[in-house]
């Protein structure tokens, strides 16, 4: 690869690595192309040079923001690893996962915006909660696999739902109330 070529790998994946950051944090549409790119270091009329159109850019940050959760849940699945469902929870259910959607999950963070997305976008959302529910599935108790895949279907609505109501919410004493909750109702389904 040319040093030109490696040049632009660079700034692509950077454009792509801050895009993902900010889609969590205001969302899929809250931020345009130029400010991005502005943010990036690099003029608006250079996007193209880069990606094809913004779709393009919308699927590789989501990907991006995906791989990166997939490699977070890798402690979780690991052979050796002692890590349970309710260690999950207790992270996700975090102040810190919390005030930070940037670096968090991102099936949370743009489900609202992916709703309203094309197809190829809720394909790739829907594959990545795909990823997490066998994730939270293995991690259940349960002997029997219907009631592993329910109770990792319920864990999921309760962590993206408690999460996603305690960043929308300007009260603090809901927000601990949603927080607490979920952590107490999904750590019993570990117990």
């Amino acid at each position: 690869m040319s040093r030109s070529q490696a040049d632009k790998a660079i700034i692509h994946d950077h454009i792509v690595n801050l895009a993902a950051e900010r889609f969590r944090e205001v969302g899929l549409n809250g931020i345009g192309v130029a400010d991005l790119m502005k943010e990036a270091g690099r003029t608006g009329g250079g996007f193209y040079k880069h990606f094809e159109s913004r779709e393009k850019l919308v699927e590789e940050a989501l990907q991006c923001a995906f791989d990166k959760r997939t490699k977070a849940l890798e402690k979780y699945t690991a052979p050796e690893s002692t890590l349970t469902l309710s260690d999950l929870v207790e992270s996700y259910l975090s102040e810190r996962h919390l005030n930070d959607p940037g670096s968090g999950c991102a099936l949370a963070a743009v489900m609202n915006d992916v709703a309203r997305s094309s197809d190829p976008i809720r394909e790739l959302y829907t594959r990545e909660l795909q990823n997490e529910l066998a994730v939270i599935t293995s991690l259940t108790n349960s002997k029997q696999p219907a009631k592993k895949r329910s109770q990792a279907l319920l864990a999921m609505c309760a962590l993206v739902g408690a999460i996603g109501l305690s960043r929308a919410v300007k009260d603090e004493e809901l927000t601990a109330e949603l927080l607490d909750t979920g952590k107490t109702l999904l750590k019993a389904l570990d117990a």
